[in-house]
């Protein structure tokens, strides 16, 4: 059975005419990409970057300035750490949408730092819907999650599922009047911080004799930035609240990668490093249950009424449930990637 084409998420598309967003964790990988997206393509009146680093901020704007003509009149940059609620609040002033990217998400680092990483992941998780629902013009919260949530063995996958559960139960204290929280949980990005692929891609410039594998038995899901914005914006016009949106996205053997990026290199088997999976889950069996598929992503609904997927809505969007014993994990999955796809997606 052939590959499916590379998909580009790019429906339903939300109308952001004259809307003020707000990214936390706007000065990442995702953040920037987002960010140059919506410049180049939504006439948005405010675009809102909320992040700790000024350094990285004052970096952005110069980049930002040298490629569009009107980012003074549309771009704010705002210091502020997603743990603190007030800050949060104050930045979220007529604001319609906020794109939750903040996150602290190495996994070593979280193991070795986990007061840290439960403060930013959780406590920050539950900051930012305190002050969307404090805050009357919020109509939309949508948070980036991580495979790594689904059957967590790692601090940074349990916090990050305890970030998903808060997105969604927030639903119940919003209202009818209140903001739509849902979640959008997607595998390794290319090019991002922290992917294999910018290390293997440096060694490679650096001419090592040796490629480190932890595994060779490894697979992992793959989505490039560009399909990672354009997942969350048309989740962001898909949302009811309460979903978790999954993408259908390709895998990769580890050392198919490594022999691609880098051929002819042997590989030195180094071991799996705490808290790390051979293979990645982003839907599990029990999730199944409640779990709708589309024609490009699968969606994880916490209950039929709370998410509003009606047997009307299902029927003009397509879905059908999945099979109740259906896993989505890196190793089973049917999508897998080819060397011409992944150098288009490098490349990308």
């Amino acid at each position: 059975m052939p590959n499916p084409p590379a998909r580009t998420f790019a429906k339903p598309s939300a109308d952001l005419t004259n809307a003020s967003i707000m990214i936390t964790g706007g000065t990442g990988s995702f953040g920037r990409a987002m960010v140059r997206h919506l410049l180049a393509t939504a006439q948005t009146r405010r675009l809102i970057v909320f992040s700790r680093d000024e350094q990285k901020q004052d970096s952005m704007a110069r980049e930002l300035e040298g490629e569009f003509s009107d980012v003074q009149e549309r771009m704010r940059f705002f210091i502020g750490d997603v743990r603190d609620e007030n800050r949060l609040q104050l930045a979220m002033r007529d604001v319609d949408y906020v794109i939750h990217a903040a996150a602290m998400k190495i996994v070593p680092a979280a193991e070795y730092n986990p007061f840290e990483c439960i403060l930013t992941n959780v406590h920050g998780a539950e900051n930012v819907v305190k002050a969307a629902l404090r805050t009357s013009s919020v109509k939309k919260v949508v948070a980036l999650s991580t495979d790594k949530a689904a059957n967590p063995i790692n601090l940074y996958g349990a916090s990050k599922l305890a970030s998903d559960k808060i997105m969604v139960a927030a639903n119940n204290l919003a209202g009818a009047s209140g903001a739509d929280f849902s979640v959008v949980r997607y595998g390794n990005v290319m090019g991002s911080r922290g992917s294999v692929l910018p290390l293997f891609l440096e060694l490679k410039r650096k001419g090592v004799k040796k490629l480190p594998i932890t595994d060779i038995r490894m697979t992992r899901f793959w989505i490039t930035l560009e399909q990672g914005v354009a997942f969350v914006l048309s989740s962001l016009a898909l949302m009811n609240g309460g979903e978790i949106f999954v993408p259908k996205i390709p895998s990769m053997r580890i050392t198919d990668l490594a022999d691609i990026v880098v051929p002819g290199v042997p590989h030195e088997i180094i071991g799996i490093r705490p808290g790390e999976k051979l293979h990645e889950v982003m839907i599990t069996e029990d999730d199944a249950r409640m779990t709708v598929e589309l024609e490009d992503r699968y969606v994880i609904c916490p209950s039929p009424v709370l998410a509003g997927w009606s047997p009307k809505r299902l029927n003009e969007h397509g879905a059908k449930p999945v099979a109740e014993n259906f896993r989505y994990s890196s190793d089973t999955n049917g999508d897998w990637l080819d060397r011409d796809r992944l150098l288009q997606m490098i490349e990308k």
